[in-house]
C-alpha cells in the first residue's frame, strides 16, 4: 500500500483526520471541485483526492431536512482521505439549518456551504437554492444562525441574480448580508439563473457569464475570500481568474476530464502531484474498490466516475465501453476495471492544462 492508498471505507467517523488545505498565505478556496448532484458522491470524491491533495472537495447538495431526519450514515458518511471536504446544505429555515450544520460538523466536515444557486423546480418549491437570491436578509439569518452554532467555516454559493433582477444589485445585496452575518467565504457562479423557462441543464450554459462583475465584487470586499465558478474549463483559465479573486471552483470540466486535476497541485500550489498519471491513480484506487465491493457496493457505482479518464489516448473509447458494459453486471469485480485499463495506450501527447 502506498501513502496514497487508503484501505478503510468511510463510516462518517472522520473527525480528527489530518486536514490538508490552506497554508500560509494560500486561500483554502484557491481551487475547489464543485458540488454536482448525482456526480460528486463519496466514490467520486475519493478518486478525485487521489489526483489532487490540495483541492477543496464538496458533497452533492443535501437538504437540511434529509440530514436531520434521513439516514445520516448513507447521506453524510465519507472517508477521512477525502478531506478537506465541505458539506453543501439546501434549506431556508435557520433553525433546521443549524441542526443540520451541527450534525455535519460532528461528522467531521471542514465547511458548511449553503446552496443559493440551484435553479431546479424541486428546490424552488422548497424555497431554497437560487430563489434565495431574492431574500438576502433571510440568507443572512441562515448564515448567522449556522456560524454561531458550529466552529467550522460557513460559506455561501450563489448566482449573480435570478430572472429580472439587476445582477449587480442582487449580488452585492446578498454578499453584504452574508458577510455581515459571518460568512467565511462566498462562491459565485457568474451567471444568472432563470427560474422560469430554462431547465437546470440550460441554466448551466445559456445565461451569459459576467466575470467582470465577480471581479468587481472582490475589489469591493477585499477582506472576504471569494471564489469564482462557471465556465472555467482548464487550469490556464483558473490561473487567470486567480489574478482577480481568491479561488476558482471547477465543475463539469473536472468531472468529465479528471486527469486535469493532476495539474492542480503543481500549477496552483507549487507542489508535486500525488500520482504520476491516470494509471497510477487507478492502481491507488483499486484497494478502495476492493474494500467497497467487499462491503456490498456495486462496481458500477465505483467506476462510473472514471469514464472521462484517459481522454485523448488510444484505447480510451474501449476503456469507457468496457466499464459501461461490464461494470453494471451483478457480481462484477475489480478484474473488469483492470481489463478496461488494459485497453489504454500508455503513451500520448502531453495533456493541455
Amino acid at each position: 500500500m502506498t501513502r496514497y492508498e487508503v484501505a478503510t471505507i468511510g463510516d462518517g467517523s472522520a473527525k480528527g483526520a489530518p486536514y490538508r488545505g490552506g497554508g500560509a498565505g494560500v486561500s483554502p478556496w484557491r481551487f475547489c471541485v464543485a458540488p454536482m448532484m448525482d456526480w460528486t458522491d463519496r466514490r467520486c470524491r475519493f478518486f478525485h483526492r487521489l489526483l489532487t491533495r490540495r483541492a477543496r472537495l464538496y458533497t452533492e447538495m443535501v437538504t437540511a431536512d434529509a440530514v436531520v431526519f434521513g439516514p445520516r450514515g448513507r447521506l453524510l458518511g465519507f472517508d477521512a482521505f477525502e478531506r478537506p471536504l465541505a458539506l453543501q446544505l439546501g434549506g431556508a429555515d435557520p433553525a433546521r439549518l443549524v441542526e443540520a450544520a451541527r450534525i455535519g460538523a460532528d461528522f467531521g466536515y471542514d465547511e458548511i456551504n449553503l446552496n443559493c444557486g440551484c435553479p431546479s423546480d424541486r428546490v424552488q418549491s422548497g424555497r431554497f437554492g437560487a430563489c434565495l437570491m431574492r431574500e438576502p436578509a433571510l440568507v443572512g439569518d441562515c448564515v448567522a444562525a449556522m456560524a454561531s452554532a458550529v466552529a467550522i467555516p460557513v460559506t455561501v454559493k450563489c448566482r449573480i441574480g435570478v430572472d429580472a433582477q439587476e445582477p449587480r444589485e442582487a449580488l452585492f445585496a446578498l454578499v453584504d448580508s452574508v458577510k455581515a452575518a459571518g460568512a467565511a467565504a462566498i462562491i459565485v457562479h457568474a451567471r444568472k439563473a432563470w427560474l422560469g423557462g430554462l431547465s437546470p441543464k440550460d441554466n448551466r450554459d445559456v445565461p451569459p457569464l459576467d466575470y467582470p462583475l465577480v471581479h468587481e465584487l472582490k475589489k469591493a470586499h477585499p477582506d472576504l475570500p471569494l471564489a469564482i465558478n462557471g465556465g472555467v474549463v482548464d487550469l490556464t483559465a483558473a490561473r487567470e481568474h486567480l489574478r482577480h479573486v481568491d479561488g476558482v471552483m471547477m465543475g463539469r470540466a473536472a468531472y468529465q476530464s479528471p486527469e486535469l486535476l493532476l495539474g492542480v497541485d503543481p500549477l496552483l500550489f507549487g507542489e508535486a502531484a500525488p500520482v504520476a498519471d491516470g494509471f497510477a491513480a487507478i492502481q491507488a484506487y483499486i484497494p478502495y474498490v476492493e474494500g467497497a465491493l467487499a462491503a456490498g457496493a456495486r462496481l458500477h457505482d465505483l467506476t462510473r466516475h472514471l469514464l472521462g479518464l484517459f481522454a485523448g489516448r488510444p484505447g480510451a473509447r474501449a476503456f469507457r465501453q468496457t466499464l459501461a458494459m461490464r461494470a453494471p453486471a451483478r457480481g462484477a469485480g475489480v478484474e473488469v476495471l483492470r481489463d478496461a485499463v488494459g485497453q489504454v495506450a500508455r503513451e500520448r501527447e502531453p495533456m493541455a492544462v
